[in-house]
């Protein structure tokens, strides 16, 4: 028997303003899988995020399908932080992990783990790191690390290889790679590179024009992209 979707999108409608950013999607993400999510700028591929992220009114039925406590993960295309701000890498992965409130004492447990976490992701050493003086590429693997840890059920990818180099980009994927084969986390990503598409993805949706076409990531890539407007900005999808 086949496991439902951890996430199920069917007939999704977002308007604004009177305009229509997105009609009649539909799109599943199953369990232990890559789905990643492209298109042309301005497509309605964050606006989908935030629907489902509960940000936004829409119409149509978005359901999860929870095996478990039912955890999202979520790696913004950006995040803004206060430059001036005292805080460390290390303060910001403590958030919410530890009892003890992070201004007064950060446990030792607390620091092995936050240890354990940079290292999955390419920043050993990083936890006394100021948050503020981290390029951008550095911030998107804490911000990362912070997503995946307890590892999520599903897993919302907004741009995560923005900003870093050709190293960053397969730790990036080796820990996707390693989150969906072990945890079977389900993982929705926004990418603007096709040869990371080809690498990665088992299935591939295709925003475009406010409608959405699914299916196999060597199907789509091939057959959609070349049936779709151009795709300005997009590594490899112009």
């Amino acid at each position: 028997m086949t496991a439902p979707p951890v996430l199920e999108i069917e007939r999704l409608a977002i308007r604004r303003d009177g305009r229509r950013l997105l009609s009649g999607v539909d799109l599943d993400v199953a369990p232990g899988s890559i789905h990643l999510l492209v298109g042309p700028n301005g497509a309605g591929k964050s606006t989908l995020f935030a629907a489902v992220l509960g940000n936004l009114e829409f119409t149509g039925a978005i359901r999860f399908h929870w095996r478990g406590a039912g955890r999202i993960g979520w790696v913004p295309q950006s995040f803004a932080v206060d430059k001036t701000l005292p805080i460390t890498v290390l303060d910001f992965l403590a958030l919410g992990r530890q009892h003890v409130p992070v201004a007064l004492r950060i446990g030792r447990r607390m620091r092995r783990r936050a240890d354990a976490l940079l290292a999955r992701v390419g920043l050993d050493g990083f936890a006394s790191r100021l948050l503020g003086q981290l390029s951008g590429g550095e911030l998107q693997r804490v911000l990362l690390a912070n997503a995946i840890d307890p590892a999520p059920e599903l897993l919302l990818l907004d741009e995560p290889a923005s900003g870093l180099d050709e190293r960053a980009v397969r730790t990036l994927e080796e820990t996707l790679d390693e989150l969906k084969r072990s945890h079977g986390t389900a993982v929705l990503m926004v990418s603007h590179d096709l040869a990371q598409a080809r690498r990665v993805a088992d299935r591939v949706s295709l925003l475009d024009r406010g409608g959405i076409t699914t299916g196999d990531a060597a199907r789509v890539l091939r057959d959609g992209l070349a049936g779709s407007s151009a795709l300005p900005g997009e590594r490899g999808l112009a």
